[in-house]
């Protein structure tokens, strides 16, 4: 048997009034129909046929529904769920003005929620409606609006509705105290293979008991890297949750090698994402050093040469006692964890810097519930960064933060799709090798990864200094090409272990508009400098080219970089919108006797 919830049931409605319209579908079902107030439950024969039932009233329910509800009811909500890992699955899709559990006779939990909008209720159904979690397949209903009242008091007598959030809530959905905040950076462990069986069990037992005991997600990683020797290990859950996981996998590991007469050491290996690998190991060496002396560990970390541009992930391995491990996993990923807290504070305050920098459209940082990493379209296989799919690959090697850049409204055209945009920059000749790779392989894979069209120009002479990449495609595009330019320019040497890498940026502007981009009295491009760190030059005497454009020269680090090139991107749609709202008689530009001189401003 298999039992049926029926959502969206009016008060009114009564067991005879749902056996007929199971008549009407021809749905058998076995036993009478149990209704409560706003749902029911019946018996269906088998699996098939309930899944019949789901897909025929669903899609009655969702044709009245859809276009006006921003309220759904979600189901099968696994019952020891802490609230802070629901609140951020269901914040992925929107705004979440309300929601409170209902009062069922299920084992899972069920909750009402209300999204702020109406395409947001939406995607979170098309999204949430069967998502896994912890191996409950959500279930997502819509709830039509003149059904449930926002003034309906505090669930817990059975009534349906939506109450206030008020004061914090306590517990989960099913059960027990509220737990704390899930960490929104996973533990990511290397197991050796030998060894991934004893961690699953028969059957998977041993693997869901760690899950129970510890309240965490755990994604053990055994069908990517066929035939390799170690297998990674995802852990969601709070940071006390992945180190209970984490000593337990040790444990067990442990006791599978006596068992196994397996007489090699089993040191703890960690991984963790190559932008918070200095900052773990801080000056000199400092911060590292001493997490070893205080848990009597040694501590070594893999060489950023076993970095790829699909795997950005470094290998920390402790070796020590479990108890030793255990302590220095603490420490370690309460490092990486601060790293990553004040990677996403600066980006919060400066991301109204760079137009349109949007890190939820892009997918780059976890939304704080497990498995739930976007779906990007050049997303790495999970295996090389699985557990760092949340916040994409790292697109520079420096240790800095994470940055991301998407096409602000602003400097859209009026088709909506983001224009593509041209820029050249300059590299150390002795790079175009590694950009190139062997064989042309890594500038293909940057091409593909980045979206974008990346050339070599020929040298102008045979003993050039610089090299030319002519970068094409949109904002996002440029931006991740970019930055992975110099990420590799970093990771191969091309500048030293203290230097920052600082390159030169050409883009082309309407000679028109050069003005604009100078401002009077060098105005404008004074304050680009001073906002962006960046230096940025508009050549006198500059002849336009055939394309009535001239250039102008940005030269900065990567961030500087990018917001100085979004920022005069950013004139020049505004230029183009004025354009577009005032057409000359002939279509075309302002006469040579309007435009304003080009002049190298003054630097302060």
């Amino acid at each position: 048997m298999n039992k049926l919830y029926i959502g969206n049931v009016s008060e009114e409605a009564s067991a005879e009034d749902l056996e007929t319209i199971f008549e009407q579908w021809k749905i058998p079902h076995s036993g009478p129909f149990l209704v409560k107030t706003g749902y029911a439950f019946v018996d269906c024969p088998d699996e098939k046929v309930a899944m019949k039932a789901i897909d025929i009233l669903s899609g009655e329910t969702k044709k009245s529904v859809r276009a006006r509800s921003c309220k759904l009811q979600i189901r099968n909500i696994p019952p020891h769920m802490q609230w802070e890992v629901l609140d951020g699955l269901l914040a992925q899709y929107g705004t979440v003005e309300i929601c409170e559990q209902v009062n069922t006779d299920t084992d899972t939990a069920v909750v009402n929620v209300r999204y702020a909008a109406k395409d947001q209720a939406r995607q979170a159904m098309e999204k949430l409606n069967g998502f896994l979690m912890e191996n409950f397949a959500l279930k997502v209903s819509y709830i039509p609006d003149e059904t449930v009242t926002t003034d309906a008091p505090p669930l817990g007598g059975g009534r349906r509705g939506f109450a206030p959030r008020g004061p914090p809530r306590s517990g989960s959905p099913g059960l027990g105290a509220r737990p704390k905040l899930q960490s929104d950076v996973p533990l990511r462990i290397l197991v050796p293979t030998q060894f991934v069986g004893a961690i699953i069990g028969k059957e998977g037992a041993t693997i869901r008991n760690i899950t129970k005991q510890t309240h965490s997600k755990i994604d053990i990683h055994r069908k990517e890297n066929a035939g390799a020797a170690e297998k990674p290990i995802t852990v969601h859950s709070t940071p006390e949750g992945c180190s209970s996981a984490c000593r337990t996998i040790m444990e067990i590991m442990q006791k599978e090698a006596l068992d196994t007469k397996f007489t090699e050491e089993i040191p703890l290996k960690i991984l963790a994402h190559n932008n918070f690998v200095g900052r773990l190991i801080g000056k000199e060496g400092r911060n590292l050093k001493k997490i070893e002396v205080d848990t009597e560990t040694k501590i070594t970390i893999s060489p950023l040469q076993d970095l790829t541009l699909y795997n950005p992930e470094r290998t920390i391995t402790v070796k020590g006692s479990i108890e030793a491990c255990s302590r220095a996993e603490e420490e370690v990923m309460k490092k990486i964890r601060e790293s990553y807290e004040n990677d996403v504070a600066a980006m919060n305050l400066q991301s109204n810097l760079i137009p349109g920098l949007n890190l939820n459209a892009l997918g780059l940082f976890p939304g704080g519930a497990p498995g739930m990493g976007p779906s990007m379209a050049n997303a790495p296989p999970p295996g090389a960064q699985a557990g760092y799919s949340s916040f994409g690959s790292s697109l520079f090697g420096g240790e800095g933060p994470i940055w991301a850049s998407v096409l602000s409204a602003s400097s859209q055209p009026l088709s909506g799709q983001p224009e593509s945009e041209t820029v050249h920059l300059f590299i150390p000749a002795l790079a175009v090798g590694a950009i190139i790779g062997k064989q042309g392989q890594h500038i293909k894979q940057l091409s593909r990864f980045a979206g974008a069209s990346i050339k070599i120009a020929p040298p102008d002479s045979i003993d050039t200094k610089q090299r030319m990449v002519i970068i094409a495609g949109p904002p996002e595009a440029q931006f991740k090409a970019q930055g992975r330019i110099f990420g590799k320019l970093k990771e191969e040497n091309f500048f030293g272990p203290k230097e920052e890498v600082k390159l030169e940026a050409h883009i082309k502007v309407p000679s028109f508009a050069a003005g604009r981009v100078i401002g009077k009295g060098g105005k404008t491009v004074n304050e680009l400098q001073n906002l962006t760190s960046a230096e940025v030059v508009v050549p006198r005497d500059q002849t336009p080219d055939e394309n009535d454009q001239v250039i102008v020269k940005i030269t900065g680090h990567f961030y500087a970089s990018q917001l100085a090139q979004r920022k005069i991107q950013e004139i020049l749609s505004q230029v183009r919108r004025q354009q577009q709202s005032k057409p000359s008689p002939r279509g075309e530009g302002p006469p040579h006797g309007d435009r304003p001189p080009l002049a190298r401003p003054s630097r302060k």
